[in-house]
C-alpha cells in the first residue's frame, strides 16, 4: 500500500492534511507555493483520478496522443529529410515544430502521466527538473516557429517579395529559436525543488515542486506564470492574427491577369488556409489550460475545487492534442505532402533507383521541384504552427 492509499478513508473520499494536499496538486506547471494552500489542518478531497475507470481513460488518452505524436511528426522530419523537392525553408520550419512536439511526446508525456497516476514523484531528482523544462522549452519553440512561419509568408505575399529567406538563414533562425526558448525555459528546472514531506510517522511523500523566491506579497511564481502567458499565448496570437488577416485580404482582393497567376494564387490560398487552421488548433487547444493555470495562479482559492487534479489533467490532455494534429492537417489539406506522405508508407522511392522514369514518385518529385521555385510554392511551404 502506497504512501496516498494510506491517507484513504471511504470510497473515494481522503481527508489530507495540507502537505499531502500540495504534494497531489503539483502537476507540471502548477506554480502556487506550499505556503498559499487553504490554512485549514485537514479537508476533504475527492480525487477521481484515484478510480480505476478514470485511470484507465487517462492511459487510453495519453497513450493515444504519445503514439500519434510519434508517428505524424517522425513522418513529417522523415519527408522533410527524405525528398529534395520538400527541403524548402517553410518545410523546415514545419519540421522544427515537428521536433519540438516530438520532445513533448517523448519526453514529457509518458512522465507526465506516472506522476498524475502514482500521486507523487517517483522518478528522482534529475527528471524533476529535466520534465517541467523540456515541456517549456518544447511549447516556447513551437510558438516563436509559427510567429516566424506567419511574418515570412505576410512577407512575400503582402509586400510581393519572391526572394525567400535561404536555407542557410533558416538553419539560423531555428538555432536562435532554441536557444531563446531554453533561455526563457529555464526557470522552469533552476526554481525546482526535489524533497519529501512526512504524511505519517512511517510514511514520506516524494514531492517535484516549483520553488520561488517571495518578498511580502511580490510571488515570483506568478509573475513568471503571467509572462509566459503572455509571452507563449497572448503575444503570439495577436501578431500571427495581424500576418494572417493582411494575408486573407490580400489573396482575396486578388485580381489575377492570367491563368498561370491564378493556378499559383490557389496555391497560394490553400496553403495559407492549412497554416491558419494550423495556428487555430493550437490556439484552441491550449487556451483552457493556459486560463485555468492563470486562474490558479492568481486566486487559490481554485485549489478549493473537489476535483482540482482532474480538471487539471483534462485541460492539460487537450493541450497535449496540439502535438499531433498538425501532421493530420498537412496531411488532409496539402496535397503535396499527402503525396509525400503515401509514397513514404508505400517506399516508392525504392523504385526509383531501379526505374527511374517510371515512378510515380520521381513525377511527383519533379513537379514539386517545378513549384519550389516559388516564393510560396512546396507543398506547405511557409507554415505555420501556434
Amino acid at each position: 500500500m502506497g504512501p496516498m492509499e494510506g491517507a484513504n478513508t471511504e470510497g473515494n473520499q481522503s481527508s489530507l492534511t495540507r502537505m499531502e494536499l500540495y504534494a497531489r496538486m503539483n502537476l507540471l506547471g502548477f506554480t502556487i507555493p506550499y505556503s498559499d494552500l487553504p490554512t485549514g489542518s485537514e479537508r476533504g478531497l475527492k480525487d477521481s483520478t484515484k478510480m480505476v475507470e478514470v485511470q484507465i481513460i487517462l492511459i487510453c488518452a495519453y497513450s493515444t496522443i504519445i503514439l500519434l505524436g510519434l508517428l505524424g511528426n517522425t513522418l513529417v522530419i522523415h519527408v522533410v529529410i527524405k525528398f529534395k523537392s520538400m527541403r524548402t525553408v517553410t518545410n523546415f520550419f514545419i519540421a522544427n515544430l515537428a521536433v519540438a512536439d516530438l520532445l513533448v511526446n517523448t519526453l514529457c508525456l509518458p512522465f507526465t502521466l506516472i506522476y498524475t497516476l502514482q500521486g507523487e514523484w517517483k522518478l528522482g531528482p534529475v527528471l524533476c527538473h529535466l520534465v517541467p523544462y523540456a515541456q517549456g522549452l518544447a511549447v516556447q519553440v513551437s510558438v516563436v516557429t509559427l510567429t516566424v512561419i506567419a511574418l515570412d509568408r505576410h512577407r512575400c505575399i503582402v509586400y510581393h517579395l519572391d526572394s525567400k529567406i535561404s536555407k542557410q538563414i533558416s538553419f539560423l533562425i531555428i538555432g536562435v529559436v532554441w536557444a531563446g526558448s531554453a533561455v526563457l525555459a529555464s526557470p522552469l528546472a533552476i526554481f525546482r525543488e526535489y524533497f519529501s514531506i512526512d504524511i505519517s510517522q512511517d510514511v514520506k511523500m516524494v514531492v517535484c515542486a516549483e520553488s520561488w523566491q517571495r518578498e511580502g506579497k511580490v510571488n515570483y511564481g506568478t509573475i513568471y506564470s503571467v509572462s509566459m502567458l503572455l509571452i507563449q499565448y497572448v503575444l503570439p496570437l495577436v501578431i500571427i492574427s495581424y500576418a494572417y488577416i493582411r494575408i486573407w485580404s490580400k489573396l482575396k482582393n486578388h485580381v489575377s491577369p492570367g491563368a498561370g497567376n491564378d493556378h499559383y494564387h490557389q496555391r497560394r490560398q490553400k496553403t495559407t488556409k492549412m497554416l491558419v487552421c494550423v495556428v487555430l488548433v493550437f490556439a484552441l487547444c491550449w487556451l483552457p489550460f493556459h486560463i485555468f493555470q492563470l486562474v490558479s495562479d492568481i486566486y487559490s482559492k481554485v485549489l478549493d475545487l473537489a476535483e482540482y487534479k482532474l480538471i487539471y489533467t483534462l485541460f492539460h490532455v487537450i493541450a497535449m492534442c496540439s502535438t499531433f494534429a498538425n501532421p493530420i492537417l498537412y496531411g488532409w489539406m496539402n496535397t503535396n505532402y499527402r503525396t509525400v506522405f503515401l509514397t513514404a508508407f508505400q517506399c516508392e522511392q525504392r523504385m526509383d533507383s531501379i526505374h527511374p522514369e517510371a515512378s510515380p514518385a520521381l513525377k511527383t518529385k519533379k513537379n514539386l521541384e517545378a513549384k519550389d521555385k516559388h516564393c510560396n510554392g512546396s507543398s506547405l511551404s511557409q507554415p505555420t504552427n501556434v
